[in-house]
């Protein structure tokens, strides 16, 4: 796998196409384009992690199919679509060369939207989880705890946050800069709607905060390029004694390079992951060096994905970190891309990624090792407690 290659979550719902998915991590609501996508993403295939029990259309089949399409002068994107369909490769999809391109400059932290992020609560409010500062929805002074109620008049109470992102987002074709979304809004008693215009804005995918006993918090929204280095350098500038929580709940995913460089920094070399292409088994290995000593939770939820899950999955299997949280998505398959006549790109299914210790995350997830909903931060800080009495 080259250092671009991913396992992340598919990207958008595209109306009237099954087979292009949304991308839904912190970057949710508005403030993503689509999901990081380039050689392989990891989404789920429910039931099995054996890759060979995954049906799966083969890049030459959607390669010809797109091509007889063209030289009858009929669409090769359909075409393709139709074929990676009727294959039964759940997390295949085809994606326009403007889509596939948003997708290279997701790599690099750039998207358009609006600038916040969301969570869907167990009533199925959509609530706004974040705010971004000088974005258009921090303009709007529309603030962290507000729900969302609607998107372009299109209620959203109960939908899933992926279809939420997708109507924020708009069509791929025209959710330019600059184009509008209307966006109704609680807080409290109060009810209003809200125009913003989508602007360019670029991510913040790794926060450092400590908390008022000394925990260095690390959060990682998703990995983008440069990511692990900047985990790295957390790790390193972090007070010797202080333990660290590795935030990883709502990751998504991304490069798995990054999440690999990510794992460096807690292990001193060793296995991350092994993982399958077409049947040929490779391994993914930390460089040596990294922090052994310091007291380590990894916080984990519903919305850690793919190549977070990845690096979860190395860290308990190794007895690096106490994992907190909730059962994670199951995100582990692998996609390769291949480009079709007319520039568009088809990703298909071709393997699936394993833990140190061999287990498949497809469809199944990791199991914290400790249990926890909302309080799962305090737990955390419980554990590294008690783990620092045992140093």
């Amino acid at each position: 796998m080259s250092g671009r290659d991913l396992f992340c979550e598919p990207r958008r719902i595209r109306r009237g196409a099954a087979l292009t998915l949304v991308f839904a991590s912190v970057l949710v609501a508005g403030a993503a384009t689509g999901s990081f996508s380039d050689a392989g993403r990891g989404p789920r295939t429910p039931g099995s992690s054996d890759a060979r029990s995954t049906p799966a259309a083969h890049h030459e089949d959607v390669t010809a199919a797109a091509a007889e399409a063209m030289a009858d002068g009929k669409s090769p994107m359909e075409a393709a679509e139709r074929a990676v369909s009727r294959s039964g490769d759940r997390w295949g999809a085809v994606y326009s060369q403007g889509e596939y391109e948003e997708f290279e400059e997701a790599l690099d932290g750039q998207y358009t939207g609006v600038g916040l992020s969301a969570r869907r609560e167990r009533d199925g409010h959509i609530e706004v989880t974040r705010v971004r500062t000088g974005s258009p929805a921090a303009g709007a002074g529309i603030r962290e705890g507000d729900r969302l109620r609607s998107v372009d008049g299109e209620k959203v109470d109960g939908l899933p946050v992926t279809e939420v992102v997708s109507l924020l987002r708009g069509d791929a074709d025209d959710a330019a800069a600059g184009t509008e979304v209307s966006l109704g809004l609680e807080r409290g008693t109060r009810e209003w709607t809200e125009t913003l215009r989508r602007a360019r804005l670029s991510t913040d995918p790794v926060t450092v905060h400590r908390l008022p006993g000394g925990v260095v918090v690390i959060k990682v929204a998703a990995f983008t390029k440069g990511v692990g280095d900047r985990v790295r350098t957390a790790v390193t500038q972090a007070p010797s004694e202080a333990g660290m929580v590795l935030d990883l709940r709502g990751n998504s995913g991304g490069l798995v390079s990054e999440a690999v460089t990510a794992a460096s920094a807690f292990l001193d070399g060793g296995l991350v992951a092994t993982y399958d292409v077409d049947g040929r088994q490779r391994a993914l290995h930390a460089e040596s060096g990294g922090d052994t000593a310091r007291p380590l939770v990894a916080l984990v939820d519903g919305g850690t994905m793919s190549a977070a899950e990845l690096l979860t999955g190395a860290l308990q299997d190794r007895g690096r970190a106490v994992v907190v949280g909730s059962r994670t998505f199951g995100k582990g398959s692998v996609q390769m891309p291949s480009r079709l006549p007319d520039g568009s790109v088809a990703e298909l299914t071709v393997g699936h990624y394993r833990t140190p210790s061999g287990r498949g995350v497809d469809g199944r997830g990791i199991t914290p090792d400790l249990e926890a909903d909302k309080q799962s931060l305090e737990r955390a800080e419980t554990v590294l407690s008690g783990l620092g009495d045992a140093r």
